[in-house]
């Protein structure tokens, strides 16, 4: 059997731990299972998006809608874009990804990702035979090492990645920043604004003066709908004409596509549930920063990076003992660029971030 070489060579996707997972090995129920760890929304789907999906279960016999417009308007509106702008896609944001390997990247191209970021740009390109030229991540600052990433740029560079929100660290990428690359180059630029809700900025001004700049979102985070797997990019109308040429026409399923449309019309849920994240971010910094052992980082994401070397234990052995008691948080070895001395925590619901704090202490006292 003859297998690809980049497939050979490559490490698997490390993702988060399941519930289903902690069931098993640790002998818990569902319920006594508290999940901070894959950057979910907390307070559940928009009831009109599951009200949509109950209407919709009759039709799973259909296939999805190839027209996407009155979608792909609303996410123009919701966006301040043209509906010329706009991709929408199935599996997430990550599809968005695989769709760029497939218009830009050729065996033997470069593209630049800084370190640590989300492994899955990585995972993605080099299938297509795409080299990852790595840059840096300022992980004392928490901020974005800009001169790293101009000097990785050569001939060869096809897309740069840039995260803002930065996951895991949670940090922001300047406006100038992000200008600085886009005059450096005529690789599409990919911002990764997956959590930008949360911060209360984005790029999305600056398409007009860049045609190299692409912008990539998700339904996952702030719309609550992680496991339908929706993900959209903005970009000027050719690279969205020339990325549809390659995209799977049916990737967005029915049930997908009528929860996207129903959250996107649901405003007062948008609100709460941003409102909702951000009050649980603040909540689990505070309670954070005071434990004397831990290094918390700001975030203006929906999760908290955290350094955990002062505890006497690594990020295995910390994650072991929440994950005994019912906690999964993420443990953030697998990501290229940092050790084995960071977790991840995202947002729960108040009471679930006290429950963790608690149980937190209790392992460390």
């Amino acid at each position: 059997m003859k297998i690809k070489k980049t497939v050979d060579e490559l490490d698997p996707y490390v993702p988060g731990r399941s519930i289903y997972e902690i069931t098993s090995e640790y002998n818990l129920k569902p319920e006594e299972i508290i999940k901070l760890s894959s950057n979910e929304n907390p307070i559940g789907p928009s009831p009109q998006a599951v009200k949509a999906v109950e209407n919709s279960i009759k039709d799973m016999n259909r296939y999805p809608e190839s027209d996407l417009s009155d979608l792909i308007q609303e996410l123009a509106v919701y966006s301040n874009v043209k509906s010329e702008q706009v991709l929408v896609g199935g599996d997430g944001a990550d599809e968005i990804l695989d769709v760029l390997g497939k218009t830009f990247i050729e065996p033997g191209d470069e593209f630049i990702v800084h370190l640590p970021t989300y492994m899955y740009y990585e995972f993605t390109l080099r299938i297509y035979g795409a080299i990852p030229v790595f840059a840096r991540w300022d992980i004392e600052n928490n901020q974005l090492d800009v001169d790293s990433v101009l000097a990785a740029i050569s001939p060869r560079t096809r897309l740069i990645f840039l995260c803002t929100p930065n996951n895991p660290t949670g940090g922001l990428i300047t406006k100038e920043d992000i200008q600085r690359v886009l005059e450096s180059t005529e690789a599409v630029v990919v911002v990764d604004e997956a959590y930008f809700e949360f911060s209360g900025t984005d790029n999305v001004d600056l398409l007009k003066d860049y045609e190299n700049l692409l912008i990539l979102r998700t339904f996952s985070k702030v719309m609550g709908l992680a496991g339908m797997r929706i993900g959209y990019a903005l970009a000027n109308e050719d690279i969205i004409q020339y990325m549809y040429r390659v995209k799977p026409v049916f990737s967005l399923t029915k049930l997908s596509y009528v929860a996207a449309l129903a959250t996107l019309k649901d405003h007062e849920y948008l609100e709460r549930s941003r409102a909702a994240s951000v009050e649980s971010r603040e909540h689990l910094y505070q309670g954070l920063k005071e434990f004397p052992m831990l290094k918390v980082f700001r975030s203006y994401a929906n999760y908290i990076l955290v350094d955990v070397r002062e505890t006497g234990m690594n990020s295995a052995q910390l994650t072991e003992e929440l994950m005994k008691m019912g906690v999964i948080v993420r443990n953030c070895s697998s990501f290229r660029g940092l050790d084995d001395y960071w977790i991840r925590v995202s947002v729960g619901t108040i009471k679930e971030d006290d429950l963790f704090l608690k149980i937190l202490k209790d392992i460390l006292e």
